[in-house]
């Protein structure tokens, strides 16, 4: 089905569309700019005008059988224009939507990734309650929603106080994975298709690390947080993972490093072997991701595995020494209910974990569930609405708290991504990239380096290649630019001599 959605004199093209999306988010949108002389329903009009010292918006939504507009007037002279005009006008268009669809959003008009680092703005304004009023009253949030918002923030606040002006945390990217789940959208390849690629990849992996940890030195950057992620590093047999754990030891200084998480990902990819490699390798975090304990969910999104395969794995990590270890959940998964998603819960609970991420399921263009035509559910209440409600109560009684939340485009039900942990087991690199506290320096395919400048809210980014290949066809080239670190940190010399007195 085709909404139309027209934009008049107004910039606020993304905020608006992105609004839409969250009631018709299987909907292709046609974007317009100017009124059509024959309109096709459904149509979305939201326009702005302005004169004799006053600004109108007005939403219009127009169907078969519902036509409405709702406008707002309000002086020209208000404090922070543009962002009032913006809130707005979505506001307007949201109430239309709600009465159109009979449903609301548990987030509001907020469609950002972020909304506990706009709650920390908000509450380093006016504090915390200040924060909560503006979410539930300018921004619709739920009180749900909001609720967790304040909790998490709080959790999040004590991590972000670890970060320095010379702080800074190591990515690494093995973007390899025994075979593709159908709700993938990241940079990876499967052994199948590009297994040959593994042994070629490590070497210039192994290569960039060093030339990196070079570069880290003559900034006189100091680590915090490092993170393997992919893809499945395990992927990687043993003696791979001893070749990349052992560079990164000799070439960067852990002695200050506070996190070293290996993600081990796909249950079918770890044996005692490996973990010996990646616990001998210093990582004293892993994350071990069955998504769901229910082995007809597993089938249908292409997870190779079964839920008996990631208590085995689950089994070894602790015999391997391992005393935090991650799940990850996924909430709204093909075939998954209610009541199965409580039988995973039950399961996660029993092997008490010290981490648990709660994901929901994000429909991404490029995964391969979204471009098989499944859709998410868009009538009513999400079911992964009541899965997570199933999460947050039993997590809070089992003495998990929520440390880390973001949000990602087409998520089913328009909800959240939940980091849960018990006490002093906050996943650190989480909160560190989500929040964007301080430079991420990412090496191998798809990894992206993101240089934050101090006190402030400036990044500047630089791509490695996105795919194995190119990554080792381009690898000479992609050294160059990662000489930009250099030149960044030597141009903040001086500004960084002044906040480090």
């Amino acid at each position: 089905m085709t909404t139309y959605s027209i934009f008049i004199n107004h910039q606020f093209h993304y905020e608006t569309e992105n609004l839409v999306r969250l009631f018709f988010p299987n909907d292709k949108l046609n974007i317009i700019s100017e009124m059509p002389a024959h309109k096709e329903l459904p149509f979305i009009t939201t326009l702005c005008s302005h004169s004799s010292g006053q600004y109108t918006v007005t939403a219009e939504v127009e169907t078969e059988d519902f036509c409405k507009r709702d406008s707002r007037s309000f002086p020209d002279d208000l404090p922070d224009m543009e962002k009032y005009t913006e809130r707005a006008l979505a506001v307007c268009l949201y109430g239309l939507l709600c009465e159109l669809t009979g449903r609301k959003q548990p987030w509001g008009i907020l469609t950002g990734v972020r909304p506990i680092k706009l709650f920390r703005r908000l509450a380093e304004q006016g504090g915390t309650e200040y924060a909560k009023d503006y979410f539930r009253n300018e921004l619709l949030v739920s009180d749900e929603k909001t609720q967790l918002s304040a909790l998490t923030e709080g959790y999040e606040k004590k991590i972000l106080q670890l970060s320095t002006p010379m702080s800074f945390s190591l990515y690494i990217s093995i973007p390899f994975c025994p075979s593709r789940c159908s709700y993938c959208s990241f940079v990876s390849q499967t052994i199948e298709s590009a297994g040959k690629l593994i042994e070629p990849y490590l070497e210039l992996l192994c290569k960039e690390i060093a030339f990196t940890a070079d570069i880290v030195r003559q900034c006189r950057l100091h680590l915090e947080s490092i993170y393997i992620g992919g893809g499945t590093p395990t992927t990687l047999n043993a003696s791979q993972l001893v070749r990349l754990l052992d560079t990164v030891r000799k070439c960067f200084d852990l002695s200050g490093c506070r996190e070293f998480t290996v993600e081990a990902g796909r249950p079918d990819t770890i044996d005692s072997e490996k973990l010996a490699a990646i616990a001998a390798g210093g990582a004293d975090r892993i994350s071990i991701n069955p998504q769901t304990l229910n082995d007809e969910v597993l089938e249908a999104i292409g997870r190779r595995h079964t839920a008996s395969q990631m208590l085995h794995a689950y089994a070894l990590a602790r015999e391997a020494g391992f005393h935090h270890i991650n799940t990850d959940l996924i909430a709204g998964l093909p075939k998954d209910t209610p009541a199965s998603f409580e039988h995973t819960l039950d399961g996660i609970c029993a092997l008490a974990p010290e981490s648990i991420t709660v994901h929901t399921l994000a429909m991404k263009r490029s995964s391969r569930l979204n471009l098989s035509g499944s859709s998410v559910h868009s009538a009513g209440e999400s079911p992964a609405a009541a899965m997570l409600r199933s999460c947050e109560s039993r997590l809070s009684a089992e003495g998990y708290h929520p440390y880390y939340l973001y949000r990602q485009s087409r998520m089913e039900g328009n909800l959240e991504n939940v980091g849960w942990s018990k006490e002093g087991y906050d996943g650190i690199y989480n909160v560190f990239v989500m929040d964007e506290t301080h430079t991420i320096i990412g090496c191998g395919a798809g990894a992206v380096t993101k240089l934050k400048k101090p006190l402030s809210e400036e990044l500047s980014r630089i791509f490695n290649y996105k795919y194995p290949y190119e990554y080792i066809n381009g690898f000479d080239e992609m050294l160059k630019r990662k000489m930009q670190v250099k030149a960044y940190y030597d141009e903040l010399s001086e500004y960084l001599s002044q906040i480090c007195l």
